[in-house]
């Protein structure tokens, strides 16, 4: 997989081959999707809204920042909401079942966003595979929920949803534009004619889409969290930032817009970390991501920093997923 990621973004010889494969996919993910719409595969529907916050694409587009954000939002409205998601497990035959995700939890267990999630305390966290049932299970364990949102799954379509958002990564947007395995697009880009709303995650936002950007300046150190410091309290350290997400890219620049200069390694997306990946020698600082952290804590030390970030979107897109559920 990784080493087709190189193809979804340029057109190569090997399209001749992958092209046509690419084609069969789309038929089918549109035949799936007809059947669910029109009814001929049922999707249960709850008392409470859904809402989905996924993407078209393979690869971190900032939908956990976005589900975050908007779960304060709600919050801030007077909303009691609850988060589901898949989790992202090392053993396809282990946690099937619906479970709520504690904050001291590993993320072997849960994955590392549904983690990152839980530990930032908004409302409840569940995860499982079958996501109509994890909505089933958390509404049972917290009757207070008045709504739902799903961190990705838009292409889950047995779960039924009142409101979507996805989700672009604001740099790569949709590849060569071309769907898997040929390109990086799981739906059409035509899919998103069809969604309540459309946010961009860093570059410019075009007409009818909410621009968003990651936010962060300040790290906390992952062995003792109290400690917390500036960027400038870093800068002309000796640092090496690490990054096993969907686009490390984002995060390296990040860095690099609060003055830090880093060598940089990235690893592939969920990445699960050793102490061996971090022995790095005449360092003073490893800097790091809040998704990664949760993956580092176990062997942490005081050169361990993390640095936490925030979504920043117009206000807007709450209200309009709030007019739309409350319709």
């Amino acid at each position: 997989m990784e080493r087709l990621q190189h193809h979804w973004y340029v057109i190569t010889p090997l399209h001749l081959l992958l092209y046509p494969v690419s084609l069969i996919f789309r038929a089918l993910v549109s035949l799936r999707r007809f059947l669910y719409r029109s009814g001929a595969i049922a999707s249960p529907k709850f008392h409470v809204p859904i809402v989905i916050i996924g993407n078209i694409s393979v690869g971190g587009t900032g939908k956990t920042p976005l589900t975050l954000w908007l779960t304060q939002q709600l919050i801030d409205d007077g909303w009691h909401p609850g988060i589901i998601s898949r989790g992202y497990r090392k053993s396809k035959h282990t946690n099937t079942l619906p479970r709520y995700v504690n904050a001291d939890d590993s993320s072997d267990e849960v994955g590392d966003e549904p983690l990152l999630m839980a530990q930032r305390k908004l409302c409840p966290v569940w995860i499982g595979r079958d996501r109509p049932a994890v909505a089933s299970a958390l509404l049972l364990a917290h009757p207070e929920c008045d709504i739902i949102l799903s961190d990705d799954g838009l292409q889950h379509y047995r779960l039924h949803r009142d409101a979507e958002i996805v989700v672009i990564d604001g740099a790569r947007r949709f590849g060569n534009g071309l769907l898997l395995p040929a390109g990086p697009l799981r739906e059409p880009a035509s899919r998103l004619n069809d969604v309540d709303a459309i946010v961009v995650n860093g570059g410019e936002a075009q007409a009818n889409e909410f621009g968003m950007q990651l936010q962060g300046t300040r790290f906390h150190n992952l062995l003792n969290p109290e400690i917390v410091v500036s960027a400038d309290a870093l800068a002309g350290q000796r640092l090496h930032a690490i990054a096993g997400i969907g686009h490390p890219k984002r995060f390296f620049d990040h860095l690099q817009q609060l003055g830090l200069q880093c060598t940089t390694q990235a690893f592939s997306d969920h990445h699960d970390f050793t102490a061996s990946d971090l022995d790095f020698d005449d360092v003073d600082a490893i800097l790091m991501t809040e998704k990664d952290a949760v993956k580092c804590a176990a062997f942490a030390t005081k050169k361990h920093w993390v640095l936490r970030v925030d979504a920043q979107v117009d206000p807007a897109l709450a209200q309009l997923i709030i007019k739309k559920v409350t319709r």
